[in-house]
Parts: structure tokens; C-alpha cells; sequence
């Protein structure tokens, strides 16, 4: 009974507000979620989880220690599949990324990339920062990933210093930009000391976040790093 009358409720919501698939925009039936079956099934999917030593893990190679990293599906500027991390960030849809985070885990589950990670956590925003967008895009990807492993998400880093945004600069400017802005919150150390972390993000362009997040996980004793992120940009 219940889940008629939630049928009937969306039902009803699609016909006054009509919800439409963010990469093609056309209506998504009362069976589809946030993209359209089509759509899902043509994402441009990087499967670099199913490769060793993958273009993704290359990236960081000699600047962090990392165990894994992958990503979910290929980000390209003005793309149709762009709109998705546009939605999530920018229009008020993170529960898109978590819903995909969960999708993502499912999907990717026979390359065991996720086996015997222990806690997840996300690449935090500053207070100014998460004040104007009203959340941390970033921390509901992680919670999806960590809700369908069935594992804890801990914010295990703090956001120490606002940075101007990185979406305009080269690789250089982006790292000059970003260092000093992330530190382990020492409060949760002992809750992570010989863990195997998962750091999460929305996206990786250059990688100079996530690195830079990575080396201030590494203060952490005995601990495993792996990162995930929900795009990728087309990395050399």
C-alpha cells in the first residue's frame, strides 16, 4: 500500500513537474531514477578499475603512495555527460551523486576494486565554500559509496583555507593554489590508524586535490589509501 501510494505521488509530480534525463532531457518514466535507461547504458564508463597499474593510478605515481584508483565515467567540457556533474554540484542534485556512487559500486563490483576498503571520506569543502552551495557534493558521493558497501564514512580531512575556484587554471596554477588548503583532522586519528581509506571526489582533472588530500592522509599510522572519483577528465 505504501509503495502505491508512492508510485502515485511521483506519478502525479511528474506530470506537474516533469523530471528529464540531465545528458539527453528527455522525461524519465516513473521507473527511472536520475538518467534515462539509455543514457546509463552508453555512459562513456572508464573501467580503469579492470586495469593494473591504470592511467588513473599512473597519475599519482611518485607523488603519493595510493593502493587504487578509479573512476567512474569519462568528464569532457561542454559534453552531454558533463551536465550530470554540473546537476550535482552547481543545481542542488547532489542526491544524484550519491544515488550514482551506489550505481557505481554495484556496477563495478566483479573487478573487486572496493574488497577490503575499511572507511570512506570525501574531499572536504572550506566553511565559506559549503555556506554559499549549502553542501559538500563530494561528501554525498562518498556516502553513497560507503552506504552500499555498508561501511563508515568519517570526515577524516578539514578544509584549513578558502581557494579562489581551479575550474579556469592549468595544472600548475591548481596545485600552487591548493597547497596548505587541506589537514587531517587530528581528532580522527585513532579511528583511522591501519585502515584502508577510500578518498572520494567528484571529479579528477589534474589530480591536485586528491594529492594533496592523500599526503595529509599519509600522517595517518599504518594507513592504505585508495581514491575514487566520480569523473574523470581525460588524463595524460
Amino acid at each position: 500500500m505504501i509503495r502505491t501510494i508512492k508510485q502515485w505521488l511521483r506519478a502525479t509530480a511528474d506530470v506537474l513537474l516533469p523530471r528529464v534525463c540531465p545528458v539527453c532531457r528527455k522525461a524519465l518514466d516513473g521507473d527511472e531514477r536520475w538518467l534515462c535507461r539509455k543514457c546509463m547504458a552508453t555512459m562513456p564508463r572508464t573501467r580503469f578499475e579492470q586495469t593494473d597499474f591504470n592511467t588513473m593510478e599512473q597519475h599519482f605515481a611518485g607523488k603519493v603512495p595510493i593502493e587504487r584508483a578509479t573512476a567512474y565515467f569519462y568528464y569532457e567540457k561542454g559534453a552531454p555527460y558533463a551536465s550530470i556533474l554540473h546537476d550535482i554540484k552547481y543545481n542542488g542534485l547532489p542526491r544524484m551523486g550519491h544515488w550514482l556512487a551506489g550505481h557505481a559500486v554495484s556496477d563495478m563490483a566483479s573487478s573487486h576494486f572496493f574488497d577490503g576498503i575499511d572507511v570512506v571520506t570525501a574531499v572536504p569543502l572550506h566553511r565559506s565554500k559549503l555556506a554559499q552551495r549549502g553542501y559538500n557534493q563530494s561528501e554525498f558521493i562518498a556516502r553513497g559509496i560507503a552506504a552500499a558497501l555498508g561501511i563508515t564514512y568519517i570526515e577524516a580531512l578539514k578544509a584549513v583555507r578558502p581557494h579562489s575556484t581551479q575550474t579556469h587554471k592549468g595544472a600548475l596554477e591548481r596545485w600552487q593554489n591548493i597547497q596548505g588548503n587541506y589537514a587531517l583532522d587530528a581528532n580522527k586519528v585513532s579511528q583511522l590508524t591501519g585502515k584502508h581509506i577510500l578518498l572520494v571526489d567528484d571529479v579528477i582533472t589534474t589530480g591536485s586535490t586528491l594529492i594533496v588530500c592523500a599526503s595529509a592522509l599519509m600522517a595517518i599510522p599504518d594507513v592504505k589509501i585508495s581514491v575514487f572519483t566520480l569523473a574523470s577528465a581525460r588524463l595524460e
